[in-house]
């Protein structure tokens, strides 16, 4: 869409755009805008838009791009592409350019109707040019390539076709307003006499064949409506050539445009540019033929109607007049339309609602015929905001529309340009025929109007129907009327409905309503269906009266279902257990172990689900059930619905049946004497059952129900094929085993299972029974058990249904009191199970899903174990262990043991029903692997990674306290979760901790790392944890064989994923030296951050080897560093490991009070490591002396005055001698500080009396470097004979602790 106004024009495309209300709708864009003026002075128009076909394979006849067509004051007609780029410029006359118009392809309607080429008209106030559409259409496509071409390259210059054109001038005619081109015409033989002789008299010579000519109908005044008829051939056509704005031009504009920004030129050094206009072809004369002489009405517009035989012209005086163009004459005229703006819509009949009766007299009567083409008027009245449509020639108004008095009504009167008779076949057009801008609302509208409208009074049957149909909707809607005037009413409107296919729309409108009675229904059916077979038979719809017969037959068993579900039976007494068991064909003690099984899987479930009891279950709506159900050839068929749907309908059927409320053999009789098919039943039976496991766990009776309805459906005919034999596979109970592996409710489906495979037997039975009865006579066979493969089929589904139930069991118990802060990914519900999702989960599934289970339990590793050792509590050892263990099992909330004897239980009959599944080291792997997935999405929950490397741990201490070999496992599930999870995260915090030189900030932590300070010190443990738990795991796996994965017997038809113990076997081994270098790192990253130490970059203690080997693959060989290493860098190693002691003796020094309460749950790990001890041991790795930090680590201890312990410590010391000497100086220290800063009164006097040497060494002391000066006299006199005790005579400083030690001595306490 364009909008211009003088020189400016704005062109808008449409885009898909989300409206305020979230949907999705077509919304108008500004794709360009700015002026389009070239020569000074002159203004637009006239404008025209025109899309072009595309010439792709993939989109033949669709439109490929959009030309916008611009008529100007100065007499140039200007193309364009939608983004405003010049395509061509035309001067094809000097005048203004009044009006522009198009016409493009149209497959002609009959075989008589001449083909019209495409053309484009322009009209200049005393001439008409007419462009040939296939010249125009590849000179726009050379043009639009040309301008690709040029602003990619610059370089190329392709001359495209020029365009031809033909130039009339326009006689005897005053003024021209607008125009309009017809196109080719022919005359028939009478209107060519009449023409020859108008024109040339009585002695007029006739041409053999009527000549064809182009007619065009102008509009103005003197005369009013003038019409020009051009001889075909009469001229030449003539040669444009085009004037490009591409290539050359486009490359020069740039030019200078860069030469303007870069300051080359300014506007006064500006080359002028000479403007030559091209040369203008003179007009061919035409005459007019003949007009509509008016001197006192002045024309306006003038518009085509589609198939080219009408026009609306409007006046000056307030008139629409209709033309015939064909015979030039004014056949209606409008009153009452000052500044009408008007247009045309084209409706084509569909063939499929025309009336098909043999009585219709029309040649359209037949449904084979034609289709039918309408026009209708449309005049849009701005004084009066009102929008009308008319119907043509003599056609009443068939529509008005208030649309306010500011619209604009848009007509193009073409549609693609570029088409023809191959490629619009078939195609549906992509323009609107007309429409209305309305600037108010910012909207565009369009108009439909049906091809019913345009039928006259007596013709139109549809339209009655359609009112007929408003009136029986409106009646429908009526809530206050009267059941039996409603239904006499309906009777009567739809046996008026003439249209077959309007009747079968207001029956099924009679049947979807709710509010309509059964008895309503069968009625207007039955009239409806009778009236239709009082009618000749010819004159019959057949597919009405198949329709009604079907829905009838519907709504019958609608109410015999009712009926039968009303009647109260008297129930029959409860089953015994006995008589259960009997029935189900089970032992006594399977039986008792199958009510333990489903009593506690009932006590489990009803903590975990609700169930909102319906206690209408067996009502059912007719509109629910007629859309439900078809009935096609005798057979009633279920509609693909919803599971909620299917579950209605079934029990609909069959709940009553199942609560033996209801006869079963009757309503089994019913269904099938319907049309069911015994396969549908079984379907919705079974639907109905494993849905409702609740109730039917409340009513055990409803198992012996379900066997009785079973063995009545089995009964039926097509139900089992008769060609089945004891060696094949039915369908019948295929079906059902599918339906029990796809259930979620494993209770239910347990009992279907129990009750199919009895029912099996029973039919097994007595088929061989007959075959065999023949063969052996008098002989017992009572003992004899008949096998078949749907028995052993059914075994194998009752292991893995009870399986099933045993885990789903254990899936619902959960702890009933937990305090401690829950993640939310820990409250995240838990998916039921199935058989189908644990065959398709792989091996691993099953202990996967229980490790989801014990994850979100909050459960510690421990648990796993105590229930494992349960079983196998021989000794006392394992007994007193299993104790110990169970005293622990919640290191997290000691205080939520409610309920963990129950849930132990429940895991160790788990572990019972799967031996290999659920082997405990296998189930702690699963553990592990989800518990560090879970940290994975929230890393601030770092208590997740500590424990799944506990769950590691517990399999590595099983190995070493019970020689249970299975540290295989460990070492690839711990080099998994290294590689997937660890190492991105570690790399990133080392560069941070690298760039930074201490312990980050929380903001920092959480842009590189991706969690906070607090978190990332936890983690930076546990990497420390897991790598040792991988060095361990090598250790203890170096003499072993991989273990054997087995799978019980009922799964090993399991497909899936590969477990992830199955990918942790398949694992290489690990380079100990690598990982025990990268278990440094992370023990020195863990020291700077949970001690805050700071000056330590930690890459800087090792080499350019060393920095090269991080966070490589631990299973790859890298070149680490070996030898001597560099002084400097032991110098930083010895000066980080003083540090990490410093500030361990600091920590253990200072108060626990401003320690945070969470810090055990991030630091679990923390207990009983000894950070000295630590550094003591790195110091080993980073090749410094060990005895060097703990020589340091003594001395800190007496710094910060906690001589017991550095008594403690000093004995792990080795050069004592070192030692006492740096003691030494420490107890100078202390003294000085009591003698000379006040700590003991007269200190001045008893430092006088002290040696010479003494006073002189004291004084020389500083007690600042000492942390607590603060310690007592005899505190420090032991600790100089400690010195004196470890200094032999011969050192240096052996006299000076022997007078210091007097003097200590000489001071009073």
């Amino acid at each position: 869409m364009v909008i211009a106004n003088e020189q400016k024009a704005v062109f808008l495309v449409p885009k898909w755009k989300h409206s305020d209300k979230g949907k999705e709708e077509m919304q108008y864009a500004v794709g360009w805008s700015g002026s389009l003026n070239v020569e000074e002075g002159e203004c637009v128009s006239s404008v025209l838009c025109i899309p072009l076909a595309s010439q792709k394979r993939s989109s033949t006849g669709r439109p490929d791009w959009t030309c916008i067509v611009v008529g100007f004051t100065s007499g140039y007609v200007r193309f364009y592409t939608e983004s405003g780029v010049l395509l061509l410029a035309q001067l094809l006359n000097e005048d203004p350019v009044l009006q522009l118009k198009c016409r493009t392809y149209e497959i002609p309607r009959h075989p008589g109707v001449t083909e019209q080429n495409e053309e484009l008209s322009i009209l200049y106030p005393a001439a008409i040019v007419t462009i040939d559409g296939f010249s125009l259409f590849q000179s726009l496509r050379a043009c639009r390539n040309q301008v690709a071409r040029a602003a990619a390259s610059g370089n190329e210059n392709v001359q495209p076709p020029p365009l031809a054109y033909k130039k009339w001038g326009l006689q005897d005619v005053d003024t021209i307003v607008d125009h309009a081109s017809i196109g080719i015409m022919t005359l028939c033989p009478f209107d060519q006499m009449k023409t020859a002789s108008n024109i040339g008299g009585y002695n007029a010579a006739i041409k053999s064949s009527p000549p064809a000519m182009s007619q065009y109908v102008t509009v103005g005044a003197n005369p009013f409506t003038a019409f020009f008829f051009a001889l075909e051939g009469s001229s030449q056509p003539l040669l444009s050539h085009v004037a490009l704005a591409v290539a050359s031009k486009l490359t020069s504009a740039l030019f200078n445009a860069a030469s303007g920004w870069l300051g080359w030129k300014s506007k006064h050094e500006e080359e002028p540019v000479q403007k030559q206009k091209p040369k203008v072809e003179p007009a061919t004369p035409l005459a007019v033929r003949f007009g509509l002489p008016d001197s006192r009405r002045h024309g306006e517009k003038i518009c085509l109607s589609p198939c080219n035989t009408l026009a609306a012209v409007t006046d000056e005086f307030g008139r629409v007049i209709l033309l015939d163009v064909t015979r030039g004459l004014a056949v209606r005229m409008w009153k009452g339309y000052r500044d009408a703006e008007i247009g045309w819509i084209q409706t084509v009949e569909d063939l499929q609602e025309r009336e098909t009766e043999k009585m219709d007299s029309s040649p359209f009567g037949n449904a084979q015929g034609p289709s039918r083409v309408a026009q209708f008027l449309v005049i849009y009245a701005p004084r009066r905001g009102i929008l009308e449509v008319w119907s043509t020639q003599q056609g009443p108004r068939v529509g008005a529309f208030n649309v306010g008095k500011y619209c604009r009504l848009l007509y193009p009167g073409y549609k693609i340009m570029g088409l023809n008779n191959v490629t619009s076949q078939g195609w549906q057009p992509q323009t609107y025929q007309i429409c209305l801008v309305d600037p108010v609302s910012g909207s565009v509208k369009t108009v439909h109007v049906p091809f019913h409208l345009s039928l006259s009074d007596k013709k139109s049957e549809r339209a009655k129907d359609m009112h007929l149909v408003k009136k029986l909707n409106a009646l429908l809607k009526d809530k206050t009327s009267d059941p039996d005037l409603f239904e006499a009413e309906a009777k009567e409107l739809i046996l008026d409905i003439k249209y077959p296919a309007t009747k079968k729309q207001a029956l099924e409108s009679i049947l979807t309503n709710e509010r309509v009675p059964l008895s309503s229904l069968t009625n207007i059916t039955q009239t409806l269906m009778d009236n239709l077979k009082k009618q000749e038979l010819e004159c019959v719809d057949e597919g009405l009266l198949q329709f009604c017969a079907n829905k009838l037959k519907l709504l019958h068993l609608y109410e015999l279902v009712s009926k039968l579900n009303s009647q109260s039976i008297q129930k029959e007494t409860s089953p015994s257990d006995n008589d259960l068991a009997k029935l189900l064909r089970l032992e006594e003690k399977y039986f008792h172990r199958l009510e333990t099984l489903l009593e506690n899987y009932k006590k489990e479930n009803a903590q975990t689900t609700t169930q909102l009891t319906d206690e209408k279950d067996d009502i059912l709506s007719v509109k629910i059930f007629l859309e439900y159900l078809e009935y096609e050839k005798d057979v009633i068929t279920v509609k693909n619905m919803e599971d909620g749907e299917y579950v209605a309908l079934g029990s609909f059927f069959f709940w009553k049946c199942l609560c033996g409320e209801s006869s079963t053999e009757e309503m089994c009789h019913a269904l099938e004497s319907a049309g069911f098919s015994p396969q549908t039943l079984l379907s919705l039976l079974l639907s109905l059952w494993l849905s409702k496991e609740k109730d039917i766990l409340d009513k055990p009776d409803s198992v012996s129900c379900l066997y009785t309805m079973l063995s009545l459906l089995s009964k039926m005919k097509v139900a089992i094929d008769e060609s089945w034999d004891t060696q094949s596979v039915s369908p019948w109970w295929q079906q059902m085993r599918t339906a029990c592996v796809q259930s979620e409710s494993s209770a239910a489906a347990l009992l279907s299972a129990l009750v199919g495979h009895s029912v099996t037997a029973e039919i097994i039975d007595s088929v061989t029974e007959k075959k065999f009865s023949q063969i052996i006579v008098g002989s017992d066979t009572e003992s004899w058990e008949a096998l078949s493969l749907d028995t052993e089929y059914w075994k194998l589904l009752l292991k893995q249904l009870e399986d099933c139930l045993i885990l789903q069991t254990l899936l619902h118990s959960k702890v009933t009191k937990r305090k401690k802060r829950v993640s939310s990914l820990q409250t995240e519900p838990l998916g039921r199970l199935s058989v189908k999702k644990l065959l398709e989960a792989g091996k691993g599934g099953i202990a996967d899903t229980v490790a989801k289970w014990v994850f979100r339990q909050g459960f510690s590793p421990i648990i796993l174990n105590v229930a494992q050792y349960k079983n196998t509590t021989d000794t006392e050892d394992s007994t007193e262990e299993s104790v110990e263990m169970h005293n622990n099992l919640f290191l997290e909330e000691p205080e939520a043991a409610t309920g963990l004897e129950r849930i132990l239980e429940l895991l160790q009959v788990a572990y019972q029903q799967f031996p290999c599944s659920l082997e405990v080291d296998v189930l702690h792997a699963h553990c592990s692997w989800e518990c560090i997935v879970q940290w994975n999405k929230d890393p601030e929950e770092a208590c997740f990674l500590n424990r799944s490397i506990d769950h590691l741990r517990c399999i590595i201490n099983a190995h070493i306290q019970h020689g249970v070999y299975k540290s295989v496992i460990v070492l690839g599930i711990a080099l998994m979760m290294w590689n997937t999870f660890i190492v991105k995260r570690l790399s990133s915090a080392t560069y941070l901790m690298d760039k930074v030189g201490k312990a980050p900030k929380d903001r920092l932590c959480r842009r590189d790392v991706g969690m906070s300070d607090t978190a990332m010190t936890a983690f930076l443990g546990c990497c420390s944890e897991l790598l040792q738990t991988l060095l361990e795991a090598d250790v203890s796996s170096d003499e072993m064989q991989a273990p054997v994965l087995d799978t019980e017997d009922a799964w090993v038809s399991v497909e899936g994923p590969v477990s992830i113990v199955e990918l942790a076997l398949e694992q290489k081994r690990i380079h100990y030296p690598l990982v025990e270098h990268q278990f440094v790192l992370c023990t020195v990253l863990y020291a700077i951050m949970r001690l805050s130490l700071k000056g330590v970059k930690p890459l800087s203690l090792f080499d350019s080897k060393g920095k090269n080997a991080f966070f490589k693959d631990p299973t790859s060989i890298q070149l680490l560093p070996s030898g001597d290493m560099d002084p400097n860098v032991l110098s930083i190693r010895q000066q980080f490991l003083l540090k990490v002691v410093t500030a361990a003796v600091q920590t253990l020094c200072s108060s626990q009070t401003d320690r945070e309460v969470s810090e055990e749950d991030y630091f679990p790990f923390e207990k009983g490591k000894n950070w000295p001890t630590l550094a003591a041991d790195l110091a080993q790795y980073l090749q410094i002396s060990e005895d060097l930090v703990r020589r340091h680590y003594v001395c800190e201890l007496y710094s910060y005055g906690m001589d017991h312990l550095g008594e403690e410590a000093f004995l792990q010391v080795v050069d004592k001698e070192v030692l006492a000497s740096q003691l030494l100086m420490l107890a100078g220290q202390r003294l000085a500080f009591a003698l000379l800063h006040g700590q003991i009164k007269d200190g001045m006097e008893l430092l006088s009396r002290l040696p010479p040497t003494l006073s002189t060494w004291l004084k020389a002391m500083d007690p600042q470097e000492i942390q607590n000066v603060e310690v007592p006299i005899a505190t420090t006199a032991r600790l100089v004979s400690k010195v004196i005790e470890h200094l032999p005579e011969n050192h240096g400083q052996y006299s000076l602790a022997l007078n210091l030690i007097e003097a200590v001595e000489a001071i009073p306490a």
